[in-house]
C-alpha cells in the first residue's frame, strides 16, 4: 500500500500466474511418454519442462510497472528513443534516470547497459537498442535482436538478478515484424533457461494488447505445458530454431558433405537438424568422419556389413541423441562446478574453452551427465574453430578423467568437434600426465596428437593467447606464480 492506504499501481511479480499455471485442462492427464510418442518418433527440440516453465510469465501490461530485480528499456543508439516504453520508464523512474543515462555515453545495437531504476519499483533498468529491420538485412536483424535477449539475460546473470521483467524489444517503428521477433525472444530465453535456470526465477514477458495475442500463439512452441502440446506444437516451429543458444544459424555458412554431389539426396530426413559438415573434407572420409574405431569400421565396410554413408548416419544419429538428451535434462549441477567455460579469444581469433581439472569430482559425479553437459555447452562452439586450455594444477587422483571416458566422449560427439578444434593447451602438466597423454593420443585416438601441447607455466600460454583473454582460477594464478619464483635463477633472475 502506498501512503494515506491508496493501492499501488506496481505489480510484484511473484504474485503473477506463470506460463506453466494456465495449462489448460485438456493437457492436464497423466499420459506418459511412452503414450503419447511412439518408438523413434521425433520429440520437440523444446522438450516439456515444467521446472522452466514455471519462471516464465506473460503479462498483459507496463513493463515499467513491475516490481522485479529489473525491467527491460528499448531504446536507439543514444538512449534517447520516445516509444511508449521509454517515455512510461522515464516518467515513472524520474528525472535522475536521464542524468545516468548520458554517463554511458549511448549504446550500440544489440549491447545491453545498466543503470538504477531510481524511482520505479524494480532495482534496475537494462537498456538495450533492437535492429531496425530492412528484408534484404534480414541475417544481420535477426543476429543483432538476439544479441539483445541474449545480452540482458548475460548481464541479468552477472548481477547475479533474480527476476527480469522483458518489454517487446522491437519496437514498431523499428519496423520489425512482431511474429519473427516473438520466435527469436522466446527461443532465446528458453535456452538460456535450460543451460542458466539456476541464476534466474522469474522471466515475465510484458506485452500490449497488439502484440498478446502473437505470444499466445507462439509461446507453446517454446515452452509446451504438457507432452501433448509438446508433440502438436512440433509441427510449426520454423525451418530455423538456431543453434543450442537460440542464435539464429545463417544457412549460407552451412555446407553438407554429399556422397554424390549434385545427386539429390533420398536421406535427407535422417540427416541432423542443421548440422553441416564441412566440404573441405571430401574425399578423406575415414579421416572426416573419425567415427572411433576406424579399422573396426573398415573391416565391417569389407565384408559388407555397413556401408560408409551407413556409418556416417549412425553416428549423426548417435550424436543427436546425446544433443536431444543434453537440451532436456537438468544439468544444473554440473554447470556449478564451473570446470568447463568459455572465455575470451586466442591470438587467431579463435574461441577460447577452459577446463579445470581440480573442478572435476570424477568420484562424486555422474559422468554421463558431465558429457552431456560438455555437449550442451559446446555444440554452439564448435561450430566454428576453437581451441581447449586444460588446467592440470593441482589436481589429484580423484580429478583425473580415465582414458575410457575420454575415448567415449571423442567417439561421441560430431566431427566438427574434432575439425575445428585447432589447440589443446596442458596447463601445469606432470610427467605422469604428460606419458598419459602421449598413450592416449597414439593408441586410442587419431589426429589429436599434433594439437596437444603442454604448457609449464602462464608465460608460456601468453605467447598464444593474452591474458585479458582468460579467466583464471584464483589458485591457478597462485600456484604459477610460486613455481615461477622457485625456478628463477638466483645469480641471473632468468626464470627457466
Amino acid at each position: 500500500m502506498d501512503p494515506l492506504g491508496a493501492p499501488s499501481q506496481f505489480v510484484d511479480v511473484d504474485t503473477l500466474p506463470s506460463w506453466g499455471d494456465s495449462c489448460e485442462d485438456e493437457f492436464n492427464s497423466s499420459d506418459t511418454t511412452a503414450e503419447i510418442f511412439q518408438e523413434d518418433t521425433v520429440r520437440s527440440p523444446f522438450l516439456y519442462n515444467k521446472d522452466i516453465n514455471g519462471k516464465v510469465v506473460l503479462w498483459k501490461g507496463d513493463v515499467a510497472l513491475l516490481n522485479c530485480t529489473a525491467i527491460v528499456n528499448t531504446s536507439n543508439e543514444s538512449l534517447t528513443d520516445k516509444n511508449p516504453v521509454s517515455e512510461s520508464i522515464f516518467m515513472l523512474a524520474g528525472p535522475d534516470l536521464k542524468e545516468d543515462l548520458q554517463k554511458l555515453k549511448g549504446c550500440r545495437t544489440g549491447e545491453a547497459k545498466l543503470t538504477k531504476g531510481f524511482n520505479l519499483a524494480a532495482r534496475f533498468i537494462i537498456h538495450t537498442v533492437g535492429p531496425k529491420y530492412k528484408s534484404r538485412y534480414r541475417t544481420a536483424a535477426e543476429s543483432s535482436l538476439y544479441s539483445c535477449y541474449r545480452n540482458v539475460l548475460q548481464l541479468a546473470k552477472e548481477q547475479s538478478m533474480s527476476s527480469v521483467g522483458f518489454c517487446v524489444i522491437n519496437s514498431a517503428k523499428r519496423g520489425y515484424p512482431l511474429e519473427d521477433a516473438t520466435h527469436i525472444a522466446l527461443r532465446t530465453v528458453r535456452r538460456f533457461l535450460e543451460i542458466h535456470g539456476e541464476t534466474i526465477e522469474k522471466v515475465v514477458f510484458a506485452v500490449s494488447d497488439l502484440e498478446e495475442a502473437t505470444y499466445q500463439k507462439l509461446l507453446p512452441l517454446y515452452f509446451p505445458r504438457s507432452l501433448k502440446e509438446e508433440n502438436r506444437s512440433l509441427p510449426y516451429l520454423p525451418a530455423d530454431i538456431g543453434n543450442a543458444e537460440g542464435e539464429p544459424v545463417v544457412p549460407e555458412r552451412q555446407i553438407r558433405i554429399s556422397e554424390k554431389p549434385g545427386a539429390p539426396d533420398d536421406n535427407q530426413e535422417e540427416e541432423d537438424e542443421g548440422l553441416g559438415v564441412d566440404l573441405s573434407f571430401i574425399g578423406s572420409h575415414a579421416f572426416a568422419r573419425m567415427e572411433g574405431d576406424i579399422d573396426k569400421q573398415r573391416k565391417l565396410i569389407l565384408q559388407g556389413q555397413l556401408s560408409e554413408a551407413a556409418l556416417q548416419k549412425q553416428h549423426q544419429r548417435n550424436y543427436n541423441r546425446w544433443l536431444c538428451q543434453a537440451r532436456s535434462e537438468d544439468l544444473s549441477d554440473i554447470a556449478s562446478l564451473k570446470a568447463l567455460y568459455q572465455t575470451g579469444v586466442d591470438n587467431c581469433g579463435r574461441t577460447v574453452m577452459v577446463v579445470v581439472g581440480r573442478n572435476i569430482p570424477v568420484t562424486l559425479i555422474d559422468m554421463d551427465k558431465a558429457l552431456l553437459y560438455f555437449i550442451h555447452v559446446m555444440d554452439h562452439i564448435a561450430v566454428k574453430e576453437y581451441v581447449l586450455v586444460y588446467f592440470h594444477t593441482l589436481t589429484s587422483e580423484y580429478n583425473h578423467l580415465d582414458s575410457d571416458f575420454l575415448k567415449k566422449l571423442y567417439d561421441v560427439v560430431d566431427v566438427k568437434y574434432k575439425r575445428n578444434l585447432k589447440a589443446v593447451y596442458f596447463v601445469h602438466p606432470t610427467f605422469r600426465s604428460k606419458v598419459s597423454t602421449w598413450f592416449f593420443t597414439t593408441f586410442s585416438v587419431s589426429g589429436l596428437k599434433d594439437k596437444i601441447h603442454h604448457v609449464d607455466s602462464l608465460h608460456q600460454l601468453f605467447s598464444a593467447i593474452s591474458p585479458e583473454q582468460i579467466d583464471f582460477p584464483p589458485f591457478v594464478l597462485e600456484y604459477d606464480a610460486r613455481v615461477r619464483s622457485t625456478r628463477s635463477s638466483p645469480s641471473t633472475g632468468m626464470v627457466y
